[in-house]
């Protein structure tokens, strides 16, 4: 039993690894994940190349030290003024042997660790060298035999340096390159003490003051101090820096991956997503639920759930729409083909005539029926393809009412000649924004649809008016003088292929999809269409909502 437990739980832990292997591997992948990461360890390389700059170029630093060196050359130079200096004929000299003197008495005390004194006499020529009195020797490690000396700083020296330089000016640059000679007779020809930052022949970086020892205004010799610490002090700045180098990486880093996992990740969940509806073949699949994010990724999630639903929805209409198109062409097909089998066995000329009736009736049924349903089929495309435009709804209905009445007042309808339509506009200035021409289609077949159950001499009203106080929609009504709409099918005769007509209608004159074709033009000017009987008199009324506009919109 123990056993079987411990099979489970490492079979658990070896799925969660496999998952979260396979997540860092898609996520590393991902173009977005490493753009993310990029962006990231980009900052932090400028944040570490200004770092370094920084560091370099310690300006401070290297003010510091030249005040140092020079307080400590000037006190060795005035020393050697006062004790090895004459002004003998033919002109001022310093006496060398004094000068050493003075150097090997003043080294212990102002020539510290990691800093060098070095006399020189005109010439220039070196007359004294603190390490040598003191007696230190530098050690260094030579090559093996064969090997040509290399002076070559490392690849990582040399970047540091290019770094540094780029934030120094013209002279600082030329004065780094130069050497302790050309520093020395620099100071021999002005007669000016020399100071700065230069290179030693290993490419080290060496704090040098050179003070001219002068009696009156001839310089007879120079006190050179070096000191050869400020890379290590920059070194050891740089090694305080680390903690916090390695720190803000730890911390880019954890931001990085957990960007890749808050965006990259759900935008591939949404690719995957959309891959799997293409292949699905119309077959719904899960998606990614992203409800309860609050930001854009969470939109998109949205959206896309939304979108697909709504294809879903279009996908299972269409299949619901050539159902029912189906059925309705296979009756009067299903009449023709019987009729054109009986046609043959017709006795007389009148069973035959009857027979050639039906089949031409149906004809003409299924000629009524492929034009509506064309037109049903076109309905979005042409809703998408038109531009919307500002509709004056009086001048609109105006029309449609035109279109059944004569000026004086009789009726031209041919179903019905004894119906009279009106329009009753109680406010003329009402405009929407939608496609003209199929909401005109609407009006006429609800104005259509009327007439046919109104009795002879009845009366179709159309009105216009703002619905209530709301002043943002408009409502027009149809009303007739029918027997009205049984109560059950309020909603039912705006299903498609539905019909119901009154008695002594023709059968198969209508296809049934007028009011479906309403509702769905309604629908897409964002209004609404309902049906209802009037409470007034017998009849049924139309409502039909729609959001205004005003001319300023």
């Amino acid at each position: 039993m123990a056993s079987d437990t411990d099979t489970k739980r490492l079979r658990r832990a070896r799925v969660s690894l496999l998952r979260s292997t396979a997540w860092l591997r898609r996520s590393f992948t991902s173009r977005l994940a490493w753009t993310i990461i990029g962006v990231n360890l980009a900052s932090l390389l400028v944040l570490l190349g200004g770092m370094v700059a920084i560091t370099e170029n310690r300006r401070g630093l290297v003010d510091a030290k030249v005040d140092s060196l020079t307080a400590q050359a000037e006190i060795i130079a005035n020393v050697i003024t006062e004790t090895s200096v004459t002004g003998v004929t033919p002109g001022p000299r310093m006496d060398a042997e004094g000068a050493r003197e003075v150097l090997r008495r003043l080294s212990k005390l102002y020539v510290p660790d990691e800093t060098r004194a070095l006399l020189y006499e005109p010439g220039p020529r070196r007359i004294a060298d603190s390490d040598l009195i003191l007696g230190e020797v530098e050690e260094s490690i030579l090559a093996p035999l064969g090997t040509p000396e290399r002076a070559d700083r490392s690849h990582l020296r040399r970047f540091e340096d290019w770094l540094g330089s780029l934030f120094l000016n013209r002279e600082t640059r030329a004065r780094l390159d130069r050497d302790l000679i050309e520093e020395v007779k620099e100071a021999f020809e002005t007669g000016e003490p020399q100071t700065g930052l230069r290179r030693g022949p290993d490419g080290e970086r060496i704090v040098s003051v050179t003070i001219p020892i002068k009696l009156i205004e001839a310089v007879v010799g120079t006190v050179t101090y070096e000191s050869y610490d400020f890379d290590q002090l920059i070194a050891a700045e740089r090694r305080a820096i680390l903690p916090f180098a390695i720190t803000a990486f730890v911390a880019i880093m954890t931001g990085a991956l957990w960007l890749t996992g808050s965006i990259a990740r759900p935008v591939r969940r949404l690719a995957d997503a959309a891959r799997a509806v293409r292949l699905a073949g119309g077959r719904r699949v899960p998606l990614p639920d992203m409800s309860k994010r609050r930001d854009e990724i969470g939109d998109m999630g949205r959206a896309f759930n939304a979108m697909t639903d709504a294809l879903y929805d279009r996908l299972d209409a269409i299949e619901s729409f050539a159902a029912d198109v189906s059925h309705e062409i296979k009756n009067p097909l299903t009449s023709i083909r019987s009729a054109t089998e009986i046609l043959p066995l017709a006795k007389d000329d009148e069973k035959r005539a009857k027979l050639i009736g039906v089949i031409q009736h149906d004809v003409k049924r299924l000629d009524r029926l492929i034009t509506d349903i064309s037109n049903a089929s076109r309905l979005d495309a042409e809703l998408a393809r038109e531009d919307l435009a500002v509709i004056d709804m009086d001048r609109l209905l105006a029309g449609i009412v035109s279109i059944y009445m004569n000026p004086d007042g009789s009726s031209r309808s041919e179903s019905k000649p004894g119906v009279k339509v009106k329009l009753l506009a109680r406010d003329l200035d009402l405009h929407i924004r939608g496609h003209e021409g199929p909401l005109s289609r609407v009006f006429i077949n609800l104005v259509e649809n009327a007439i046919t159950f109104s009795p002879e001499g009845g009366l179709v009203q159309v009105t216009l008016r703002r619905r209530g106080q709301h002043h943002g929609w408009i409502r027009v009504e149809v009303l007739d003088e029918g027997p009205g709409i049984p109560t059950e099918n309020l909603e039912t005769i705006f299903e498609r292929f539905y019909t119901q007509r009154p008695s002594g209608a023709a059968f198969g004159s209508h296809s049934g999809l007028g009011l479906a074709i309403a509702r769905q033009i309604v629908t897409a000017h964002g209004g609404h269409i309902h049906a209802s009987n009037r409470s007034d008199r017998t009849g049924a009324r139309f409502t039909v909502d729609l959001p205004a506009v005003t001319l300023t919109d």
